[in-house]
């Protein structure tokens, strides 16, 4: 099992407190942390140093989370990357286009814990038990 320390977690938001809240909670536990404020600039990132795991908010300027999910999947070299999608609103599409059409791993319903996050990205890199399930108002493995 792999440590934290060894792990890159890149974090896509426009909202910036968002960003700092959730990178905090990754750094303090050893966590290599990278931050984007549009998926444009989190593509470009990927490029340069793929992550284990992207966590994005839907809604953002310049390309939405939903179409840097979509080049994260459609793409071999990061087709791999689990995604997580930040969003304040529900989906149109269905849990299952979300899962087969943008490759996207889990929804995580704003406003969010940065604790719950944490907790999921350490279960989806092995390294820690899922928060139970009632702690968000909307996160749905898909």
């Amino acid at each position: 099992m792999m440590q934290a320390a060894s792990k890159r977690i890149l974090l896509c938001d426009d909202e910036v407190h968002i960003l700092r809240a959730a990178e905090f909670k990754f750094k303090r536990a050893g966590y290599d942390v990278t931050c984007a404020c549009d998926g444009e600039e989190a593509w470009d990132l990927i490029q340069k140093q793929v992550p284990d795991v992207v966590v994005t908010d839907c809604q953002m300027p310049r390309l939405s989370g939903l179409s840097l999910a979509e080049r994260i999947k459609n793409n071999p070299g990061t087709a791999h990357i689990p995604v997580i999608m930040l969003t304040g609103k529900g989906f149109e599409l269905s849990p299952h286009d979300l899962k087969e059409n943008y490759g996207i791993y889990m929804l995580l319903g704003k406003p969010f814990s940065p604790r719950e996050l944490f907790q999921h990205v350490e279960a989806i890199l092995g390294l820690g038990e899922p928060p139970p399930s009632h702690a968000s108002n909307l996160t749905q493995v898909l």
